[in-house]
């Protein structure tokens, strides 16, 4: 199947992708609402949340990938959010930006290239932390996975590095323009380590809400995070809408493991785990094998998150379902070559049928026509 199939017409009709969208998420969900999660309209909706924007066809964190996704269907898109040197949250998956950007086509900032300490990890490149907004705006995106999405890489050098600022008025006027609510799911990247380079993001995130009008418990709004104190301590300092805590199938989150708190990511999922999560959140993120788990090649029985989670009044949006072969079990596979699309639609479906609330989806119209397909069987 070829990539751009799926969307052939999209372009020239998206009013009426938004409209089939928006009826198709009518379908009830099956979480409920914690106190501190609010009880937004979208805690009743099944929906499709655009990752990183539409980044199956376009670089991801960019606001053509924002605004394509919008236009296909997606209820909302995900900017990742790090901030600059001057304190602007910009939209990049993460601080090092060699891999998503042509920073190292600019010879006025090689020497910017450095190897930092990440959440205990060594990397080398160049992170934003150490440009300012100006700076970054002189850079432009590319595609971060070519060998996978050779065709992405057409738009390479066309587009900025957005700033949660425009990417919330771009929600606002497509919003308008497509006659539905576009929401925002922005997660904050690796808050302990920005918290001790001194540009935390708390307050900078709650500030940008609070200015347009969307920190409350009914905006269109989940905030999302891997870490758990900076999830808490937003609701401390006045975080009104829907948080999310994501969760990984391996692994404990940073901010526990700096602290020398022994709690993993398998803890977070007990159900005491998830009552704790219920007190901060109104929802989780998990990795998608923690729904259903692949067992030799094949999607297997899911597991009892769905049900543990809706029963302390969780929501579950896991991520991240792509279309490429080479994301997908070996039995959705469609011929041999990594870089074609697989039977996508049938993977989100079986997951939909397992009670889920939403997914992330790279490819937003593969999410529509398997919601809309879930709800009809």
């Amino acid at each position: 199947m070829g990539r751009r199939g799926l969307i052939a017409g999209l372009a020239a009709a998206p009013l009426v992708v938004a409209s089939a969208s928006a009826a198709s998420a009518g379908s009830s969900g099956s979480g409920g609402g914690s106190s501190s999660g609010g009880q937004s309209p979208s805690r009743n909706r099944i929906l499709v949340i655009g990752h990183r924007g539409a980044s199956g066809y376009r670089p991801e964190h960019t606001l053509a990938s924002y605004e394509l996704a919008a236009r296909m269907g997606a209820d909302f898109v995900e900017p990742d959010l790090v901030p600059t040197k001057d304190g602007h949250l910009v939209c990049r998956h993460e601080p090092e930006i060699g891999g998503t950007t042509n920073v190292a086509d600019h010879p006025e900032f090689a020497s910017r290239r450095v190897t930092k300490l990440l959440d205990g990890v060594s990397v080398t490149g160049w992170f934003t932390e150490d440009f300012t907004l100006a700076e970054l705006k002189t850079l432009r995106a590319k595609e971060r996975l070519p060998a996978i999405r050779q065709e992405n890489t057409m738009y390479d050098g066309r587009f900025e590095i957005p700033t949660l600022a425009e990417v919330i008025e771009l929600r606002r006027r497509l919003s308008a323009e497509l006659h539905r609510e576009i929401g925002i799911y922005p997660e904050t990247k690796h808050p302990t380590y920005f918290q001790k380079a001194g540009l935390p993001l708390e307050q900078r995130l709650l500030d940008l809400l609070s200015r347009n009008g969307l920190n409350s418990r009914t905006a269109p709004v989940f905030v999302q995070s891997f870490e758990t104190t900076n999830l808490q301590e937003l609701r401390r300092k006045g975080l009104r809408t829907n948080a999310v805590q994501l969760l990984s199938a391996s692994g404990a989150p940073y901010d526990l493991v700096a602290a020398g708190d022994p709690r993993t990511y398998a803890d977070l999922i007990t159900p005491d785990g998830l009552k704790a999560i219920a007190g901060y959140a109104g929802g989780i993120g998990p990795e998608k094998s923690m729904v259903i788990p692949v067992v030799d090649g094949k999607l297997g029985t899911p597991t009892a998150l769905v049900k543990n989670a809706h029963a302390v009044g969780l929501l579950l949006h896991p991520y991240t379902f792509r279309a490429e072969n080479s994301f997908l079990p070996a039995e959705l596979r469609s011929g041999t070559v990594v870089s074609d699309f697989g039977r996508g639609i049938d993977e989100q479906v079986a997951y939909l049928k397992a009670g889920i609330d939403g997914l992330f989806t790279d490819q937003s119209d593969v999410g529509v026509l398997a919601r809309a397909e879930a709800a009809k069987a």
